[in-house]
């Protein structure tokens, strides 16, 4: 449940005005209604005003139909205070609450009633040739813009904020994904690669130990073969360990492709990922770099297009990570954020080097040289 000092606090935000502006805009009718010198208009002011911050605090903690009666109840007395005691700044108020309501109908429908409520009585109030109202007549006109623009501005951000939540969300899923799938591969690997060798490896050798006595000959053969087979078997583990320390640009690029996928961003590529006479070292700080940059694109660019390019020369490799997105304040020290740092500092270890640029998006650059290995002697 929202605390009543809390309501205020949320609408000082992007969408709202300052917190001092809000005290004032409490105080002020007071003044309005003390103005007058008949008591029970006076009672009635004060009646009025307690009711709608009730009310409206209410509006905020309530779900369904009740948000539409509490809005309904404070239209009606934001009315009565302008035709009363010429106060209209209640519509301001409403105005911020209207534009937090979810609800797509529910927001079109007391926007329009709150904006036709508040130019009648307004118009009423000029009509009548009120004086307090010609001599308020500036801030009347501001009100009138805000009771416009507010509940728009308002509904707009709250929808944001709600989408990048979402976003969010979806990416901590994307990441549990990936790492259940690189569990289950892992899983299978060691299965396919162990389980049928070591089953092998145990049947020949409870039949060396039963030909042992019978046929030595045999028994020593069979010896050999487990031999061999665990000699196999160690070198396809220690393989698959190797490739579990690195990643292939051409495997990074096609899980690079799903994230982007899920993200609705397109992704245009040029260049072949599949990289000759690259150490898997480099090409692993590669993977990460291109991983890392795609990520700042779905997390922070709000782009919907991705332009990646690759390209091999005979002296390094270099990865260009492009988005249309909103950009990014090249500031000094910008290599501390983002996980730009840790990027700079995969690339330095491995020689390489980090080129970032912003011009109507972000474009990441990033180079490894080659590092060709050299034939071992004897083979």
């Amino acid at each position: 449940m929202n605390k009543w000092h809390q309501i205020f606090s949320r609408s000082t935000g992007l969408t709202g005005l300052s917190p001092y502006v809000w005290v004032v805009f409490c105080i002020l009718p007071f003044y309005f209604i003390f103005r007058s010198s008949s008591t029970p208009e006076v009672v009635s002011g004060i009646v009025m005003i307690i009711l709608f911050f009730v009310c409206y605090r209410q509006s905020f903690v309530s779900r369904g139909w009740l948000v539409y009666f509490w809005t309904s109840v404070q239209i009606l007395i934001s009315i009565a205070m302008t035709v009363l005691f010429s106060y209209v700044y209640f519509s301001i108020f409403l105005a911020f609450f209207i534009g937090n309501v979810k609800n797509r109908a529910g927001f079109y429908t007391l926007y329009a009633i709150h904006l036709i409520s508040t130019f009648v009585t307004v118009n009423y109030g000029l009509v009548t040739q009120n004086k307090l109202f010609f001599t308020q007549f500036p801030f009347i006109l501001i009100c009138l813009i805000v009771v416009i623009l507010l509940p728009f501005n308002t509904y707009s951000q709250k929808k944001q904020d709600r989408l990048e939540g979402q976003l969010e969300d979806a990416n901590k899923r994307i990441d549990e994904l990936v790492k259940l799938e690189e569990r289950q591969r892992i899983s299978r690997d060691l299965h396919d690669t162990l389980g049928q060798k070591l089953s092998l490896i145990g049947l020949k050798s409870d039949l060396a130990g039963k030909l042992v006595h019978q046929d030595p000959e045999r028994a020593h053969a069979e010896m050999l073969d487990v031999q061999q087979t665990a000699r196999h078997a160690l070198k396809e583990v220690r393989e698959m360990v190797t490739q579990m320390r690195g990643t292939r640009l051409d495997e990074e690029m096609h899980r690079v492709g799903q994230i982007l996928a899920a993200a609705d961003i397109e992704l245009s590529l040029t260049g072949d990922p599949k990289l000759a006479n690259t150490t898997l070292l480099a090409e692993n700080v590669l993977s990460m770099c291109l991983k890392e940059a795609v990520t700042n694109v779905v997390k922070h660019s709000r782009a919907m297009k991705c332009d990646i390019a690759i390209q091999s020369t005979d002296t390094e490799v270099a990865v260009a990570v492009k988005d249309d997105g909103v950009g990014m304040t090249l500031r000094p020290g910008y290599y501390r954020g983002n996980g730009l740092r840790g990027m700079k500092e995969r690339l330095e270890f491995v020689n390489g080097s980090l080129d970032v640029s912003s011009d109507r998006g972000v474009a990441i650059t990033f180079r490894v040289p080659h590092a060709v290995k050299q034939p071992m002697k004897g083979l």
